[in-house]
């Protein structure tokens, strides 16, 4: 009965024992498992803090790159508009600077016409000059000169050759320098004709001119009455004026100034139509 019962005692040892191992086992079994939940949740808390901060450093840089695709949109917005006012302008300008090579062409065109004219009015005032001195080379050159100056032609005809003293009846040898000269007009038509009557500074006195204006005048109309009533000229091209004693050509303070001064100047010049047109159109 003892020995049954030492078994049963032996058993309960045994028994308990092994329980005690079994909850000391559990124990330690649950404390590990703490331990490593501990340890997971401070990786957790730090991997949180962590991905906290790297999500406000990225929201911070997120911000910063919006502020800079904003700028940059603007300075995009501010360069298209500058494009696009570059291209304006260089446009106007492209267009300034055709107009103005167009102009300039233009100008150089009528430059060139301007000077071929010229040079053809100033082959016709020479040719000219030298019909009339042809025509005109039987009279002294005391009476009668043909010169050539400002684009025109001057004959001067003097008193003695045209006139008695303080008459405006042009005598027969005037007459036959008139034909000679007519017959020079009327074979060049395109030539304009200005008489002029001059005088020297001697008061008139006679009845027949007030003074020395009238003088000039009678003699300047006496000779375009005959180149139009008896030569033919075209009277459209004529003009006759009177200068008085006001447009000397030498002193009135000598005999032979005043004798050089009592003339009458026929100025011939080529019309200049085709010129003022050009010039007009400028």
């Amino acid at each position: 009965m003892k020995t049954m019962y030492n078994k049963h005692f032996f058993s309960v040892v045994i028994t308990g024992m092994a329980l005690l191992m079994l909850t000391a086992s559990s124990c330690v079994v649950s404390k590990q498992k703490y331990l490593d939940s501990q340890i997971a949740l401070r990786t957790l808390k730090n991997d949180s803090a962590r991905m906290a901060n790297e999500y406000a450093l990225l929201t911070k840089k997120s911000a910063a790159l919006q502020a800079d695709i904003s700028l940059l949109e603007e300075r995009k917005k501010q360069l298209n508009a500058d494009l696009e006012k570059a291209s304006t302008d260089a446009q106007q300008k492209g267009n300034a600077l055709q107009k103005s090579q167009s102009q300039i062409a233009e100008q150089q065109k009528k430059l060139a016409q301007l000077q071929a004219l010229l040079d053809a009015q100033k082959a016709a005032v020479n040719d000219l000059k030298n019909k009339m001195s042809s025509a005109l080379k039987g009279f002294s050159a005391s009476d009668l000169t043909v010169t050539q100056k400002k684009g025109k032609v001057y004959v001067s005809l003097s008193e003695n050759l045209l006139f008695p003293s303080g008459s405006a009846d042009v005598n027969e040898n005037g007459k036959k320098a008139l034909l000679k000269l007519a017959e020079v007009l009327n074979a060049n038509p395109e030539i304009t004709v200005n008489i002029e009557g001059h005088t020297d500074s001697i008061p008139m006195r006679g009845a027949k001119f007030v003074d020395n204006w009238g003088l000039s005048v009678g003699r300047a109309t006496s000779i375009v009455r005959i180149l139009v009533n008896e030569y033919k000229v075209d009277a459209t091209r004529v003009v006759a004026s009177g200068h008085s004693e006001y447009d000397p050509k030498d002193s009135n303070n000598t005999a032979e100034g005043r004798a050089r001064n009592r003339r009458t100047e026929i100025i011939l010049s080529p019309k200049l139509d085709e010129l003022y047109k050009i010039l007009s159109n400028e």
